[in-house]
């Protein structure tokens, strides 16, 4: 069914309104947008007489939001931002064919980064735009198609591909490890210094449950990225309990050494995530099915 005329404003008017729901001022959204604060008054005027709803409430030499001005500008200004967001797309890509991907950083710089090429190459008509994301996602406000998560299946509204599990694996630093022999002892670990990541919080109490050891009042440093939980523990903060295969490298390079051969299986598990409504749009059918294949996924979950 077509949305009524009137319910759809010019963009001219929702900049303007957005300009100065932002700023708080007619005059500094009419230097934004290169008019006269005049123009930018009538267009917001004009804008409440098509909604039959007063956005801003004008008192002396200053306006400020009503309260349905503030709701509004929430949502115009999420709107404003889809259509710039696709318009640069587009613009990218006149051809379609821009994958927009949410991706956790340290995977995304480690594992995927480097295997893009390859995928880029077979796919020339694709384009791709990475945006980082640490915290739990929603389709229904994000621009993304897809994002790669860890977790736990529990997406309501979406099908996923689990890519890889994972193994854990305390590490530190080699002088760390040389003034602290725990010689593979679960135990003796309890007693160093723990390095925590803030996305698994439960992660050392895991570990430790799984051999056998107490797991009451496991504290320590937090860090809220891999990066930086895995350079404080070369530079000695402690053990940290991180995915082997991201710090490949560091252990290859003797940065970090393992304080125990006991890895530990994450309940938890790499995913590619994405709203059911995308799962028809070839750029994601296309990385869908490269992502199979890399990883050797199983059918996607639906």
């Amino acid at each position: 069914m077509q949305t009524p005329r009137r319910f759809l404003p010019s963009i001219s008017l929702l900049s303007a309104f957005e300009a100065a729901a932002r700023t708080g001022s007619f005059t500094a959204a009419a230097y934004e947008l290169s008019l006269t604060q005049s123009a930018v008054s009538r267009q917001i005027k004009a804008l409440e007489d098509q909604l039959n709803v007063q956005l801003f409430l004008r008192e002396r030499q200053t306006v400020r939001l009503t309260p349905a001005g503030e709701a509004y500008s929430r949502d115009i200004r999420d709107a404003l931002r889809r259509i710039s967001t696709a318009s640069l797309n587009i613009r990218a890509n006149p051809f379609g064919g821009t994958l927009n991907l949410a991706i956790l950083p340290t995977f995304g710089t480690r594992w995927l980064a480097p295997r893009l090429p390859d995928f880029l190459a077979s796919n020339p008509g694709i384009t791709m735009n990475l945006a980082t994301r640490l915290v739990e996602f929603d389709f229904r406000l994000d621009t993304m198609d897809a994002a790669i998560h860890f977790g736990v299946p529990n997406w309501p509204g979406t099908h996923h591909l689990e890519l890889m599990a994972e193994e854990v694996v305390p590490v530190a630093s080699p002088d760390f490890a040389a003034r602290h022999p725990v010689k593979g002892d679960p135990a003796a670990l309890r007693q160093l210094p723990l390095l925590h990541i803030t996305s698994r919080p439960a992660a050392w109490e895991q570990w430790f449950a799984a051999h056998d050891v107490a797991t009451d009042g496991v504290t320590g440093m937090l860090f809220d990225q891999f990066a930086t939980i895995a350079q404080a523990a070369m530079v000695g903060l402690g053990v940290a309990l991180l995915p082997s295969f991201l710090i490949a490298k560091e252990i290859e390079r003797g940065e970090l050494v393992p304080l125990s051969d006991r890895p530990m299986r994450s309940a938890e598990a790499y995913h590619l995530v994405w709203p059911k409504e995308r799962d028809p749009f070839p750029p994601l059918k296309a990385f869908r099915d490269w992502l199979a294949a890399v990883t050797k996924a199983s059918e996607p979950i639906t």
